[in-house]
């Protein structure tokens, strides 16, 4: 999914999925006519959850159109020049993208996708070292938190939470609640430099285990 989309003319599959009406890809919203031009999928996981990003690039018409989780963002019908960029927001920070249109020879064109500058797989590994993820079920219902361990906001679904901090004996507690669930983050230190801080989830007195970011 970190790789470039290539795309080459004329094209009866595009990446990993064929066009058809059984195609999961064609669920609604999503018609047929719309995906003919679909050329590149991405899932960008951000603090308030999990975007999918998709782009339509029409190489006769030059056409580009980009959506955020089902909703259009950009529409650009006529474009006499068939590289370029489009640049765009997503998530509640409004974190910028960019998609980035190069062509390759002939008619082969490539698509990749940077996130605040960085290319998605180098913008991925960073994220992995600044911020905490767990996954939790409670009341029915799938719980997604996120800290971000440069501001210590912690995120819940989408939603940016109201945390309390306090200092305890071994490190500090970072407190918030989930419905009707006592939530803290605890972070002590870990002895050693390399590892750093360790950030624990505890919800109703259980550790929650950290999954990848």
């Amino acid at each position: 999914m970190l790789l470039p989309f290539i795309r080459t003319l004329p094209l009866l599959y595009y990446n990993h999925f064929s066009v058809s009406p059984d195609s999961p890809t064609l669920s609604p919203p999503y018609s047929l006519e719309k995906m003919t031009d679909l050329v590149a999928v991405w899932d960008v996981a951000l603090s308030d959850g999990v975007h999918k990003i998709e782009f339509e690039h029409g190489t006769t018409s030059g056409k580009r159109v980009v959506y955020v989780d089902g909703k259009e963002e950009i529409r650009k019908e006529w474009m006499f020049k068939l590289v370029g960029k489009e640049t765009f927001y997503v998530g509640a920070a409004k974190t910028k993208a960019t998609i980035n249109i190069d062509a390759i020879s002939g008619f082969a064109y490539e698509y990749t996708l940077e996130i605040n500058g960085r290319s998605l797989k180098k913008y991925m590994e960073n994220r992995s070292k600044t911020t905490n993820t767990w996954v939790l079920h409670m009341d029915g219902e799938n719980f997604r938190v996120v800290l971000e361990k440069d501001t210590m906001d912690v995120w819940c679904n989408g939603k940016k939470m109201e945390t309390a901090g306090e200092f305890v004996d071994d490190g500090t507690e970072t407190h918030f609640s989930i419905g009707n669930h006592d939530c803290y983050i605890k972070a002590v230190s870990s002895g050693k430099r390399k590892e750093g801080i360790i950030h624990t989830l505890i919800v109703d007195n259980r550790e929650i285990p950290e999954i990848a970011s």
